[in-house]
């Protein structure tokens, strides 16, 4: 297997768009050479590429593409740059949007995805001298696998939480003074829900940060102002994708997340027309993974709608950032009497009630028309009527309310899957 640097001093190029242009320059030559799925789609291209700007030549990767590659050619597709032999480590995307990818990873490459997490938590104040609970099942979902990789490296003290219960976990953070939370949004809220059943203080307990993935949930004011006063911990964001990495990061002004723009190449394109969106629009966000060589992917299609923010961060952070994280996915996108609905939109305003236990979202159509209604858990009738006005007012669409009794509602430890959609007989949840 050919040797590289999986992540070279940034500070040896006089300006980002240099770094970024060579090393993007010297994945596409490899690429051309030894890999056959980009061999292909990088027929006609003329490398090296003069400027970042020829970056928009290059074509688009999707998700489609990579579950087509894996079809035909099974089981991991022709993406897969290296001999099997060369593979150390196995991961699949969690098939909540289609068939799940396959994705290995060389000794290389998970070296890589270490090094992007360790950037997280340095931006966390994350140090050696912590102790980091890992809440989440360790199974070939990426997870928090390369946290749990990152977190041994630098010297902090580790904790798996694999099979525990709820009350399990929360017993061994008690129990060992654990001062750093990894877990999803809505397994921090579920968390804090089964701790006030145990009579536990988490505001005074040892954990005083959290950090969250999985769910856009972590940079929305809203929710991370609710997970923050029920832990009395400091929450910060991080986005990353198995197909991808560990790509973006939240800061201590926790405003939103930076793309780690030494490992990633960010593009915000106008789903429709592929071209750059303006300031303060928000598109498509699409990436190039810079260290990958085992699993590479160019402008890859992401899904996830951004805002595109040409300002820079208050925090002094000069890569790419993007207010607000991730707003939501394009594909959870749907047009109810004329209103684009995400539901990461609807979970802002839901939130912004700490009465409000839990929640769903439910598409469906009565007559010929297209409805929302949305369940929560709460017995406070005056809060189900100030939601349904919030909804109303900030949404611009008449949203039913439904109050359901305490602990109906279905609960997550990994990705949330709160919308149910029987629109003409549909259901995907």
């Amino acid at each position: 297997m050919a040797s590289h640097t999986a992540y070279p001093v940034y500070e040896f190029h006089t300006t980002l768009e240099s770094y970024q242009l060579h090393k993007l320059n010297q994945m596409l030559v490899f690429l051309v050479k030894e890999n056959e799925f980009y061999r292909s789609k990088l027929t006609g291209i003329t490398l090296p590429l003069r400027s970042m700007a020829d970056v928009s030549k290059l074509p688009f990767t999707t998700k489609q593409e990579l579950v087509d590659d894996q079809t035909q050619f099974p089981p991991y597709g022709k993406n897969h740059t290296y001999p099997i032999q060369s593979y150390a480590r196995y991961h699949q995307t969690s098939g909540t949007s289609g068939r799940p990818l396959k994705v290995l990873d060389t000794k290389e490459s998970w070296e890589w995805w270490e090094t992007c997490w360790e950037e997280v938590f340095r931006s966390s104040g994350i140090n050696k001298n912590d102790t980091v609970f890992l809440a989440f099942s360790f199974g070939p979902f990426i997870g928090f696998w390369g946290g749990f990789e990152a977190a041994k490296k630098m010297g902090a003290f580790v904790i798996c939480a694999g099979s525990q219960t709820s009350k399990e976990r929360l017993a061994t953070m008690m129990e060992n003074n654990t001062t750093v939370l990894l877990c999803t949004p809505s397994y921090a809220l579920h968390l804090a829900e089964v701790a006030e059943d145990m009579d536990l203080d988490l505001p005074n307990s040892s954990v005083k940060t959290i950090i969250t993935a999985g769910e856009p949930g972590g940079s929305v004011p809203s929710i991370r102002r609710q997970i923050e006063t029920t832990w009395g911990a400091k929450l910060y964001d991080h986005v990353g994708m198995t197909e991808m990495g560990a790509y973006g990061y939240s800061c201590q002004t926790q405003n939103g997340i930076h793309v780690n723009e030494s490992q990633f190449i960010a593009e915000i394109l106008n789903m429709e027309t592929r071209e750059p969106v303006k300031h303060g629009e928000k598109g498509e966000l699409v990436l190039t993974n810079l260290g990958r060589y085992g699993y590479p992917l160019i402008r890859y299609r992401t899904g996830d709608v951004v805002i595109n923010h040409q300002e820079k961060c208050p925090c002094n952070n000069h890569f790419r950032f993007l207010p607000g994280g991730i707003i939501g996915r394009a594909d959870d996108m749907v047009v109810i009497r004329g209103i684009n609905i995400y539901p990461s939109s609807i979970e802002a305003i839901v939130r912004e009630y700490p009465e409000i236990k839990e929640f769903r979202i439910i598409y469906y159509t009565s007559g010929d028309m297209d409805q929302i209604k949305v369940q929560i858990e709460t017995t406070d009738t005056r809060v189900e009527k100030k939601l349904s006005s919030g909804l109303r007012e900030r949404v611009g669409l008449r949203i039913e309310t439904e109050a359901v009794e305490p602990g109906v509602l279905p609960r997550f430890s990994m990705k949330a899957k709160r919308v149910m959609d029987q629109r003409n007989n549909r259901i995907t949840i």
